[in-house]
């Protein structure tokens, strides 16, 4: 845990304090490149934090799409920034928090107001916009976080932004399969997820006093963005099911997500 401080202090810290204003004049002049730092902010936050990535399947690399995913917690998030340059969804409160609220905007994430019905609208045509630019966009469709055992519904309501000519879904199943090289517990998944009304101080405590962590990032087959919300949504959430349902087994995962 020490030589994980020490890391976040000596080099993610300086690393962000320069950063920072470099990546808010990127964004702030629309500069095509905004993706550079916060790829390499992420990358160094997961491995001061013990993370190590592992990609399964073929992620879409060009044309619009939108990626949907179940959620386990904010690790879910450097996890995946570390190795894909997306533009995440997130609920409106995020962007007021202290320090993450910063960073969130200036990785131009895309926030929605879930307490008011006619935010979804716009926060769907700013998601539309975002993937005609060939930006993937992520939604976390559970819409809440779980200890990562099992898929709950996902919500169809903002999946309709994918819904142009052109575009995909692409479904991805988030597993954090071992820690120090051993199959997760039950309760050290509890230390890895964010639930209920814990506090980040002691999520992040437990992260950084916790072993090597392994997240797999399984990438479904894509489906056309064509027809039903709905269906589209039962989809892709009957896929990352599968998915993340054989990799807590250590099974191999099915046709539609093999691994590479």
């Amino acid at each position: 845990m020490t030589l994980r401080i020490v890391f976040l202090a000596f080099i993610v810290l300086p690393f962000t304090l320069f950063g920072l204003p470099v990546q808010l004049s990127i964004v702030a002049l629309r500069l095509p490149f905004w993706q550079v730092l916060p790829a390499i902010f992420f990358k160094l936050v997961a491995f001061g934090l013990g993370l190590r990535v592992s990609l399964a399947g073929q992620p879409l690399a060009k044309g619009p799409v939108l990626i949907v995913a179940n959620h386990i917690g904010w690790l879910d998030i450097v996890a995946v920034a570390s190795k894909l340059p997306v533009s995440f969804v997130a609920k409106s409160e995020v962007a007021r928090w202290p320090v993450i609220g910063t960073f969130a905007r200036l990785h131009r994430t895309i926030f929605v107001d879930r307490t008011r019905r006619t935010d979804t609208r716009r926060t769907a045509a700013e998601m539309s916009a975002r993937i005609a630019q060939d930006v993937p966009v992520l939604l976390f469709a559970e819409g809440t976080s779980g200890i990562g055992t099992h898929v709950l519904p996902f919500r169809s309501a903002l999946m309709g932004a994918a819904l142009q000519d052109g575009a995909r879904i692409q479904p991805l199943a988030i597993a954090y399969t071992k820690i120090s090289g051993l199959p997760l517990s039950r309760s050290e998944r509890r230390q890895i997820a964010w639930i209920g009304d814990m506090g980040i101080g002691d999520n992040l405590g437990a992260i950084l006093g916790s072993g090597p962590k392994d997240v797999v990032l399984a990438f479904g087959a894509p489906i056309p963005a064509q027809g039903d919300r709905k269906r589209n949504a039962q989809r892709a959430e009957n896929t990352v099911r599968r998915m993340l349902n054989a990799l807590n087994r250590c099974d191999p995962l099915p046709r539609d997500g093999e691994v590479v």
